[in-house]
């Protein structure tokens, strides 16, 4: 069984991680605070826990059982020796280890929960630590792909806030993962990016390039079949945004059905809503509020972004009635304070050309 002469933050992150524990869950095992357990976390052999705690340790590691004594001894004996290099990489003694991996991995998982309730800030946090931490040249195979998800995640928390293009934007970050997905040569991971690309493209006004890239990737075998389905809906967003509501209404259609027979929800929904715009452009306002109240009525909606956008798309078909103008404007009004709440700068551009062209068309609301 392992045993530690002396312990150091080192040797306690390696406990930490063989017990497969949470910061919070290894502070309340030992009896010690949250911030000391982030301090050997951070400091590595850098610091030394006190002599009563070493001795909190030592038991922690004695109870332990055989399992938790090969992971604790397999994760110290990476300390000694640096990444293996890959072909055209250098080695890199100051490379990720096992554990900064597990870490790495745990902090991805939390970006996808963050981003999902657009905490921007924190979600920031979590992949700029990673990011800034280590460069690809440096990185083995697993280091690279968890390098390219914190990229590829980094690029869907750029376009939430509406930073498209440019070198601080998703365009640029969605490429940079491409690039690294590529060299990996894993397939389904660059399919994924070019539809995040695709989104892009439409999200810059680039609606026939849009168009096309999202009907060549509906029928893309590198895709899972959501996603093609995800491409097929977008197919018809792209198009109804460029004025062929009719035939972007039958592709959504399809789309739908497909979403159906996948049993995916939240997917259904969001292609209600998409339908309702398309219906609302063709002048059919009845099958716009229809289908707007089947979106309403369906999925979780449990986030701000969604949230958002239903009412975004609910006040847009109200505006475009004059007896329902007015209700209209106080539902785009409600949708405009929680986007600028969550830094959601697109839709808030979005919201605002929606109410700017429905002045220019009627004149300005009479308050």
């Amino acid at each position: 069984m392992a045993t530690v002469h002396h312990w150091s933050g080192l040797e306690a992150h390696a406990l930490r991680l063989a017990l497969r524990m949470s910061v919070r869950a290894f502070a309340e095992h030992l009896g010690v605070a949250v911030r000391t357990v982030s301090k050997w976390d951070k400091l590595a052999a850098a610091t030394e826990p006190r002599p009563d705690t070493q001795a909190i340790l030592d038991t922690a590691l004695a109870r332990a059982d055989a399992a938790v004594h090969l992971r604790f001894e397999t994760l110290l004996s990476e300390t000694g020796r640096s990444l293996a290099p890959g072909p055209g990489r250098r080695a890199n003694a100051s490379g990720p280890r096992m554990w900064d991996y597990e870490s790495w991995t745990d902090d991805l998982e939390r970006t996808v929960v963050a981003l999902s309730r657009q905490n921007f800030t924190f979600a920031s946090s979590l992949l700029t630590r990673w990011i800034n931490r280590w460069r690809p040249p440096g990185l083995d195979d697993k280091g690279l792909y968890l390098f390219a998800r914190s990229t590829a995640l980094l690029g869907d928390l750029q376009r939430d806030q509406g930073a498209v293009l440019g070198p601080l934007s998703a365009q640029h970050s969605y490429a940079g993962a491409r690039s690294v997905f590529n060299q990996l040569d894993i397939p389904r991971r660059v399919a994924q990016l070019d539809l995040s690309l695709a989104v892009v493209a439409e999200m810059s006004g680039k609606l026939e390039i849009a168009a096309r890239n999202y009907e060549t990737l509906a029928v893309d075998d590198r895709l899972s079949r959501r996603d093609r389905a995800r491409a097929r809906l977008w197919v018809g967003t792209a198009l109804s945004k460029d004025g062929n509501h009719d035939y972007a209404a039958r592709v959504m259609q399809a789309a739908t059905r497909e979403f159906e027979d996948l049993a995916e929800p939240d997917d259904w929904s969001v292609a209600h809503q998409k339908l309702a715009l398309a219906h609302r452009g063709a002048g059919d306002l009845t099958g716009a509020l229809h289908f707007i109240d089947i979106a309403r009525s369906s999925g979780t909606a449990d986030s701000p972004m969604q949230c958002v956008r239903l009412d975004t798309a609910h006040g847009h078909i109200l505006l475009s009635d004059r007896d329902t103008r007015d209700d209209g404007l106080v539902v785009l009004d409600q949708a405009a304070k929680v986007a600028a709440q969550y830094g959601l700068v697109h839709q808030l551009r979005s919201i605002e050309g929606i109410k700017a062209m429905s002045e220019g068309l009627t004149g300005p609301r009479q308050r």
